[in-house]
């Protein structure tokens, strides 16, 4: 084959399409977008492999658009401006509109992104971006605010095989037993081009497909991890009991596996900052430092260099000493105040801002720096600051010395 089995394979017409019923269902939107030919900009947000690229092609081709593809990890403004010239004079010379597909929108800096309004804005150009990230996070307001965001979802089983029933087709002269289909299906996680792919691959190796070749076309062991389902939330948990469990070694090996498997380096960053100050607080305050400055240098630096920035601080946080005292007084102080009724704050704690309220006694007898007095001549300074009915109560106790 002159191309990838991939690209051979892409639908040309919504009925060849696999997947996303939602959208393309009889009366659904984008399907009767198509069929009506009107064709706004949109975002395609959804998981590796579940056809937002063929999605975008199928869309272009319905309106008899210029399809441009760009990807954002190697385009720039210069790339947009060229593409915009090119637009107006196909609008001009051959009343054609131009479709930009930008894959991995998300990656775009704001300046990038604001380049693209005023040209998706005059209809100079239909956009259609896809990304795997939250747009909403990733994806600057007023470009969000000209385009409709669509929910790709993740590849069913069922549609899978539809997706390999077709590539096997493409192999006539092959053999492919049933459980070696069924591991590839199995192993795809949603994502149809690694059906395509790993067929493609295995046809390669030999005319009889058996499970032996479908493990050998897929090279390694498929890291089962969906980054909506269980094992995404296994995984994380385990990576977090063990930072808790003072164990560095299993702590990195959950790091690895959510490595390996995508997962978003930043998210991972986020938990270990919850962790810092959840399971470690003041019995090392250095840890929130290190978390900090750790999510911040992975936003910046990116994969795969920022794998070593958290390889570094997830070990100091599963040695770190660790303590729940803060989050453990926040949480009985939240339940005292959602069970317990709201004294009034005492009077000398209040905020004597006018003549009235000073009548009235706020602010009285008030010791602004108890602590400077204590220091200065020696005597403790008797002042309370708990309500009435909390008087006495105890909610933060250190718990590592």
């Amino acid at each position: 084959m002159s191309q990838p089995l991939a690209e051979t394979l892409r639908p040309t017409t919504v009925d060849e399409y696999v997947g996303q019923e939602h959208l393309l269902g009889k009366d659904k939107p984008i399907r009767r977008m198509i069929e009506e030919r009107k064709i706004s900009s949109m975002i395609f947000w959804g998981p590796p492999g579940c056809g937002k690229t063929s999605l975008a092609r199928l869309i272009s081709k319905s309106i008899d658009a210029r399809f441009v593809p760009l990807s954002a990890v190697t385009s720039g403004v210069a790339d947009i401006k060229e593409v915009v010239k090119q637009a107006r004079e196909g609008k001009d010379f051959f009343k054609q509109d131009t479709l930009l597909f930008i894959d991995e929108i998300h990656r775009f800096n704001k300046a990038q992104q604001d380049a693209l309004l005023p040209h998706v804005e005059d209809g100079t150009l239909i956009l259609i971006g896809a990304t795997t990230e939250n747009p909403g996070f990733e994806v600057n307001a007023p470009l969000l605010s000209r385009a409709h965001v669509y929910r790709l979802q993740t590849l069913s089983s069922a549609e899978l095989k539809q997706v390999a029933e077709r590539a096997i087709a493409e192999y006539p002269q092959h053999s492919f037993k049933k459980d070696a289909i069924e591991f590839i299906v199995g192993n795809a996680n949603g994502d149809g081009r690694s059906v395509i792919n790993a067929i493609e691959l295995a046809a390669s190796l030999h005319k009889v497909i058996t499970l032996k070749v479908a493990e050998t076309a897929l090279q390694q062991k498929a890291v089962y991890y969906d980054k909506k389902g269980d094992n995404h939330f296994d995984t994380i948990s385990a990576f977090i009991k063990s930072m808790r469990g003072n164990q560095p070694d299993a702590t990195l090996h959950y790091l690895a596996r959510m490595i390996k498997a995508g997962e978003d380096p930043v998210f991972i960053a986020r938990r270990m900052v919850i962790f810092a100050s959840e399971d470690i607080t003041n019995a090392q305050p250095t840890a929130l430092v290190v978390a900090t400055a750790c999510m911040q240098a992975v936003h910046m630096i990116g994969m795969p260099e920022a794998q070593i920035i958290l390889a570094q601080a997830v070990t100091y946080l599963a040695t770190a000493r660790k303590s729940i005292a803060s989050y453990t007084a926040l949480q009985k102080a939240l339940a005292d105040v959602e069970n317990m009724p709201l004294a009034p704050i005492p009077l000398h704690l209040r905020n004597p801002s006018n003549k009235v309220m000073k009548q009235e006694g706020y602010g009285k007898g008030h010791e602004r720096y108890p602590w400077q007095v204590e220091r200065q001549t020696g005597k403790k300074i008797e002042q309370e600051y708990m309500p009435e009915n909390l008087v006495g109560k105890k909610y933060y106790e250190e718990d590592w010395k």
